[in-house]
């Protein structure tokens, strides 16, 4: 018996799984779920547009990007007029300046701590040297 293209399809969508009906009925319910989605959306959107809730975020947003336009023209202002007065450059040679002076404290305080270190010995001797002294001194003194 001879089978015609239409049955041979129709035998291979049934030996494959896919069952035209099966998929007719589904494409069915997402049109179905299509349209819900649809009128729910339609009705949030009614709603929030009563509510004034669209109205109230659109003004809120206007209003920041406002506040945010005017902050950063006031902030190129504010670093147009610094610049215009020679701030900046001028804090930035004192920035240097300033670094210059520690470093060379830093190498004082350095001299200074080796030559405090090369004096100690002496001192700490001298410094015997004399209380030794005193302390003789006090008990001659004591004696007589």
């Amino acid at each position: 018996m001879s089978t015609s293209p239409a049955e041979s399809k129709n035998d291979t969508l049934k030996t494959s799984g896919v069952n035209p009906e099966k998929t007719a009925e589904s494409i069915k319910n997402i049109a179905k779920s299509i349209r819900e989605a649809s009128a729910k959306m339609r009705e949030t959107v009614r709603t929030l547009r009563e509510s004034g809730a669209i109205d109230e975020i659109t003004q809120a947003v206007y209003e920041a990007t406002v506040a945010a336009r005017d902050t950063a023209k006031e902030l190129n202002d504010a670093a147009k007029d610094l610049k215009e007065r020679g701030i900046i450059k001028d804090t930035a040679a004192a920035v240097e300046q300033t670094t210059m002076v520690a470093r060379e404290t830093v190498e004082i305080i350095r001299d200074t701590a080796r030559q405090t270190a090369e004096a100690a010995p002496h001192t700490t001797e001298t410094v015997k040297e004399a209380a030794s002294k005193v302390k003789s001194k006090a008990k001659h003194s004591g004696k007589s």
